[in-house]
């Protein structure tokens, strides 16, 4: 499953055990494959530039491994803005490009859009459920 990630997502996946762990682990497992687009990384390195000091255990390892596994794409362009907040358009322009299914955040700006360009918005929680089911 091609899925995108938010930069909080993958900041939380890093620096804590939950659900977005979790997601880390299914795209260690390849059950999905993450894309990105640079400014995305650049998001990424800024959380944890400047919050990353609150991670419990050794973060930069598993952030090195993120960095050397994530599909790097070039954002589609999207025209006008699309969601309500427009640092929140560069996930659908990652996901177009990419050929994603999914987007995965806990961003309620970006969730309240459902299904742009038939693009799924989904919870870190909800994405795991949708990985439980069987086929």
């Amino acid at each position: 499953m091609r899925v995108v990630l938010d930069a909080n997502v993958v900041f939380a996946g890093v620096g804590w055990r939950g659900d977005a762990y979790h997601c880390l682990l299914a795209m260690a497992r390849r059950r999905i494959t993450v894309f990105a687009t640079l400014e995305i990384l650049e998001e990424v390195r800024t959380l944890v530039a400047e919050r990353g000091g609150k991670f419990r255990h050794a973060a930069p390892n598993l952030l090195t491994w993120y960095y050397g596994r994530v599909k790097l794409v070039e954002p589609a362009p999207l025209g006008k803005q699309r969601s309500r907040d427009a640092k929140d358009d560069p996930y659908l322009a990652c996901a177009l490009a990419a050929g994603a299914k999914v987007i995965v955040s806990r961003d309620n700006d970006l969730l309240a859009m459902k299904k742009p360009f038939g693009i799924q918005i989904v919870t870190p929680r909800e994405l795991l459920a949708k990985l439980a089911r069987p086929l």
